[in-house]
């Protein structure tokens, strides 16, 4: 690196790219004599002929070619690597972290409330699945689970329903009814999520012989209301993810207001680390009460 003619090379891969000599001094704001020694200098440094002499055009060689396609490509990484190091990140930008389920189905169409009201902050956010740690960088998050956890500064944030959701067509076919002895026999689709489990409506409202050991198993709850707005059975949905579907007719209730209801499902997660500077704090406040006020 120490003994490379980087200003050489720069002016080599401008003239391959302007098609001459006099096009890539006027790029560079530069001579044009200028350009035509870094030349000289490179190819006596390559010990290769990088272009032709007494052509009536400027003409590379094959190696001033394949060199000047190089040079330029990685020069481009250069400019958009500074480029980069360049955007400082704003003082109001906040990182959230989320579930998955829960950045889709109830965070993002809640977004443009929150640029609405606090146009100047950032909010970046951060997709992921723990519940006992907060990745590096992240300002704070929302965790759905039964909290507190240990080494953070956690507060409830809201409660949830389950309750059963399905495809108006599915139901239809089902010839299903408001009891609730309609289950009996219907492909139900499973939420890994511990807390949502149809266990939990059983055990609240029956039927008392419904089978739990059959129908699909997924990892997430916005894949369980995907596969119920298919028509790929009926799902036991957190009702603060299930709320736009049913607004928008995707998803109906069956069963009417039956609900199992969970207290504390849902906790503001902080690090026991301040926010780096006074604006950052703000933003964050900021972003805190606008999901308190969200979840009311």
């Amino acid at each position: 690196m120490k003994s490379l003619p980087l200003n050489a090379l720069r002016a080599f891969a401008m003239t391959h790219e302007h098609g001459g000599v006099r096009a890539a001094a006027r790029e560079l704001g530069v001579a044009h004599s200028s350009v035509s020694r870094h030349l000289a200098e490179l190819e006596t440094w390559i010990g290769v002929p990088l272009f032709e002499r007494g052509a009536a055009t400027w003409t590379p060689s094959p190696q001033g070619v394949a060199l000047a396609r190089r040079v330029h490509e990685l020069l481009q990484g250069m400019a958009e690597a500074t480029a980069a190091a360049r955007e400082a990140p704003s003082p109001f930008t906040v990182t959230i972290g989320v579930a998955p389920s829960f950045a889709s189905r109830w965070l993002l169409p809640r977004l443009p409330t929150l640029e609405r009201a606090h146009p100047r902050i950032g909010l970046s956010v951060l997709v992921n699945q723990q519940l006992d740690t907060l990745s590096e960088g992240v300002d704070l998050a929302v965790r759905m689970g039964s909290g507190p956890w240990a080494g953070l500064d956690c507060e409830p944030l809201m409660d949830d329903h389950l309750y059963p959701v399905v495809n108006t067509d599915f139901w239809r076919a089902a010839n299903g009814s408001d009891a609730v002895e309609s289950l009996l026999g219907l492909r139900l689709l499973h939420d890994r999520d511990p807390s949502a489990s149809w266990e939990h409506w059983r055990r609240v409202h029956g039927p008392a012989s419904l089978p739990l050991d059959h129908g699909a198993r997924l990892t997430s709850s916005d894949l369980v209301l995907r596969a119920a707005e298919l028509g790929q059975g009926i799902a036991l949905a957190r009702g603060r993810l299930a709320e736009d579907a049913l607004v928008a007719g995707t998803l109906i209730r069956p069963f009417g207001d039956k609900a199992v209801h969970l207290p504390k499902a849902y906790w503001l997660v902080r690090p026991k680390r301040k926010a780096a500077s006074p604006s950052q704090r703000h933003a964050v406040t900021a972003v805190v009460a606008w999901l308190k006020d969200q979840a009311g």
